[in-house]
Order: structure tokens, then sequence, then C-alpha cells
């Protein structure tokens, strides 16, 4: 029987709980919205950051409200979020650092083809009022995501903040399940153009509104203060908002299509 001297069994342990810390290490918490995980973004993007940088991403993918407020209680350790107000005030209220621009696509205005209310065109503040008129079946996230507060805005400068008609319906949910709605409904939607290319059960719906320089959908990344709660990992998620505002990183979110369509455009400001 072999005997182990204590020494040998101390080193041992502290061999192991070495090993332990530094995986830990390799490990970082995004919060982010589910249009970058919908859209596949995130699974062709993040092998690539993990295979430079050898750092795990654990993406918990939320709307854009919900994935600042888990920021705020300090359970993630970078954002990657698209609204820019709310963005802005994360940081000024001293829970972000730097906000950075990373890319941009935009949403669409998605319906069914034979478009009962007449909202095909380019006007997404027409198309609205069209809606609101004739009280057709529109499905709103109602979450407190970027795509749900761009859909309020327009809402708002359409002048319809308290009109948007009876068929206007929050589900308090995500992207895909929002479209899964909308689908079996024959109802009207506000979409990220990146999830629905994505998005696989459309049934009759189609693009109606599209290219409105208002439906402009700008995404930013930002490590959350460590200020405010001491625990988060800002160097490994620094690594991180640094490689997809670099070279790399840029071309690696252009080269993401779906059927030879490119879904984000980098535009990090270096």
């Amino acid at each position: 029987m072999t005997i182990r001297s204590p020494f040998r069994t101390v080193l041992l342990f502290t061999m192991l709980a070495s090993a332990a810390v530094w995986a830990q290490a390799q490990s970082i918490v995004m919060s982010s919205t589910t249009s970058t995980e919908q859209s596949g973004l995130f699974a062709h993007l993040l092998p690539a950051f993990k295979k430079a940088s050898g750092i795990d991403i654990k993406v918990v993918a939320l709307g854009t409200g919900q994935a600042l407020d888990m920021a705020r209680r300090g359970d993630a350790d970078v954002v990657f979020v698209h609204d820019q107000a709310a963005e802005e005030k994360f940081v000024a209220d001293g829970f972000g650092l730097k906000r950075q621009p990373v890319m941009y696509n935009d949403f669409v205005l998605i319906g069914p083809k034979a478009d009962p209310v007449g909202i095909k065109g380019k006007d997404v503040l027409a198309a609205l009022a069209k809606v609101s008129a004739r009280n057709a079946a529109f499905v709103s996230r109602g979450d407190k995501s970027g795509t749900h507060a761009a859909e309020l805005r327009y809402w708002t400068l359409a002048n319809l903040a308290s009109a948007k008609g009876g068929g206007y319906r929050e589900c308090g949910c995500g992207m895909g399940p929002a479209l899964n709605i909308a689908a079996s409904q024959g109802a009207y939607v506000l979409a990220d153009r990146g999830t629905w290319l994505n998005f696989k059960n459309r049934a009759d719906l189609t693009v109606l509104v599209e290219g409105d320089q208002r439906l402009f959908n700008q995404y930013g990344v930002m490590v959350v203060n460590p200020a405010k709660h001491p625990h988060v990992k800002q160097a490994e998620a620094q690594k991180f908002v640094d490689w997809v505002t670099s070279p790399a990183g840029q071309a690696n979110i252009a080269d993401y299509k779906i059927g030879g369509e490119q879904l984000f455009f980098p535009n990090a400001v270096k």
C-alpha cells in the first residue's frame, strides 16, 4: 500500500484548486438579446473568440431591458444589446464602462402575404396607422427588449401610443415566439431582420415594410462596471469587447450569412 506524504497531498490539492480557479477565470457570462442568439450569430461568433482567446462565454439571451437589469444585479460580466438610449443610461448610472458600437442591421414589419390592411411599402409610421385604423392583429413582444422599445417609439412617432387598435396584443416573449404567434394568427409583427432570416416557421408571413431609415437597428457592447460589482471578470470581459470591435471580430460578424444574405453589418469605431 502506498502512503502519500502530507506534503504531496497538500501539493495535489493546491494544484487541483489552482486548476479549478484558472478554468473559472476562463469563462464569463454575457447578457444579451434574443436576436443575437436566435439569429444564429453567436453560434458563429463565439467559437471564433474562444479559439482566439481561450475564454468561453456563457450567453443568457433576454430582451435588452432584462439583459441590462441582469447586469445591474451583477449577474453578467459583459452586455451585448440594441437600445442605445437604454445603454447610455446604463453607463451614465455607473453600471457599465464605455459603451462601444459593434454592428447594425434593421427592423422589418412583417405580416401575411395577403396584407389585409395594405401596409406594404417603406413608411413604418404610415403602416402602423393602417394597422390601428383597421384594428388589425398585431403581436408586440411586450418584454422591454430593444425590439419592443423600437416598436413603442414608432407608435409614439405616429401619434398612436394610446391608440394601437383593438387587435394589438403583447406576448411578453422573445422574438422567435412572437414570430410563431404571428404566423399562427396571421398577424403583423415588428422583428429584427437577423432573427427573421433565421426563422423557419414562416407559414404565410413575409416582409411588408423595410427600408425606412427609422428602422435602423444599432448594437452596442459594454463591460459591467466592477466598481458596482467587484466579482465582475473585467479583464476577460474587456478581451471580448476588444476582440469583437477589432478587425478580426468585425470580419467574423460580416462573414455570417444565411442563404448568401449578410445579417449584421460591423461598424465599430476605434
